[in-house]
């Protein structure tokens, strides 16, 4: 029995090397090429995850900059303080990341050539948006939060003036 099992394992092994029985998968359930121009289905777009992340970044920096009152003789308000102040500094930093990807999937998956002649501010803005996002992650600057937020919402008028007019 243990031999028969012996020769089978290296009978596939083998035959698996050789690449005949992915030939074989090949000719029984032959592969369809499937042909996009962008990642997801057209329509799906929409800047709203940014303008949500950009917010959320400002509201986290805001809160860390005018953090709640602490009784420094009380263990829980020191513990919730710091518990608190953890959270925000995580949640700045994660939606600073979601927002960054949303405003690139918008530049990569949405945005063409056309829409660079259009809107001649619109490589310059999604360069310094996505910029403006890592110093969001590293620094807690209020102005570069809100700076975030405009310029998102400014990448979101763009995207629905473009939006519009494809209709």
């Amino acid at each position: 029995m243990i031999i028969a099992l012996r020769k089978i394992t290296l009978f596939l092994v083998e035959y698996f090397n050789k690449g005949v029985f992915m030939k074989l998968l090949d000719k029984l359930f032959p592969i369809k090429i499937a042909y996009a121009h962008c990642d997801i289905p057209c329509g799906i777009y929409d800047a709203t995850p940014a303008q949500l992340a950009a917010a959320a970044v400002s509201k986290m920096v805001d809160k860390i900059l005018n953090p709640p009152a602490i009784d420094e003789k009380d263990q829980a308000s020191r513990v919730n303080f710091h518990n608190n102040m953890t959270r925000y500094v995580l949640v700045k930093e994660q939606q600073a990341e979601i927002c960054k990807k949303e405003v690139l999937i918008l530049w990569t998956d949405f945005f063409n050539e056309d829409n660079s002649r259009s809107f001649p501010e619109l490589h310059s803005l999604v360069w310094e948006t996505t910029k403006l996002c890592s110093k969001n992650k590293r620094e807690v600057i209020l102005e570069a939060a809100e700076q975030l937020k405009t310029n998102v919402n400014k990448i979101a008028e763009i995207f629905s003036q473009v939006k519009a007019a494809a209709k």
